[in-house]
């Protein structure tokens, strides 16, 4: 499995309730219909810092999320709310492990 870490900073506070919103009603149903996608999750690390955790089956699969999310910032027209482009980084998972909760 791999992993693909994107972290934005200088994100418009006050529009993270818009972007939380974009990011579930359009991003995630992009996201699931990539080959190899296992899961996403966004982190909102507070002072404008938002950091996303994508996992997938290979790192070239990886790859296209980010180039997937790039084109969706565009198109979602986002580019004040995201100013600038993000750290990225990736590579292979070598350890984790999962609770898996009952309800």
């Amino acid at each position: 499995m791999h992993a693909i870490i994107r972290s934005y900073t200088g994100v418009d506070q006050n529009r993270k309730d818009e972007l939380t919103r974009k990011v579930n009603e359009t991003l995630l149903p992009q996201l699931h219909e990539l080959p190899g996608f296992v899961s996403y999750y966004l982190v909102d690390a507070d002072n404008g810092v938002f950091t996303s955790l994508g996992l997938f089956e290979t790192p070239e699969q990886g790859l296209e999320s980010t180039k997937l999310v790039t084109r969706w910032i565009r198109d979602e027209k986002l580019e004040t709310l995201i100013p600038s482009e993000p750290k990225i980084m990736s590579g292979e998972i070598v350890a984790h492990s999962d609770r898996v909760l009952v309800a």
